[in-house]
């Protein structure tokens, strides 16, 4: 079973605390390698916090665990991560003359395993 999302990553205030531990600190890890469900999507797609998802899109495909977000934090049909080495295996690296890579609102496949 496949169900296309769109994937918005951003900053989380636990990722910039955890910033001045270092990027190879167990909490900057377990930070960015979360992804934000909402509780409505989580349900209908009998998913539980913990349990292992598969994202893809043309860019690559991660294995990440679910985090069930707050009541009306995030709209059914929307993911949120935390930027870090597992969103990045899903961004594309074009910068379209800005500099920056398209990191918001692109579509991802998810799957459960």
């Amino acid at each position: 079973m496949s169900e296309t999302f769109i994937m918005i990553p951003g900053r989380t205030s636990r990722q910039g605390t955890s910033l001045n531990v270092g990027k190879d600190s167990e909490e900057y890890m377990d930070e960015t390698s979360l992804v934000q469900i909402s509780p409505e999507d989580m349900e209908r797609l009998s998913i539980n916090e913990g349990d292992v998802v598969r994202l893809s899109n043309e860019i690559g495909a991660i294995e990440i665990r679910c985090k069930q977000a707050k009541q009306g934090e995030l709209q059914e049909g929307l993911l949120f991560m935390a930027y870090g080495p597992m969103s990045s295996q899903l961004m594309a690296g074009e910068t379209h003359g800005t500099g920056m890579p398209t990191s918001k609102g692109f579509d991802v496949e998810l799957e459960i395993p």
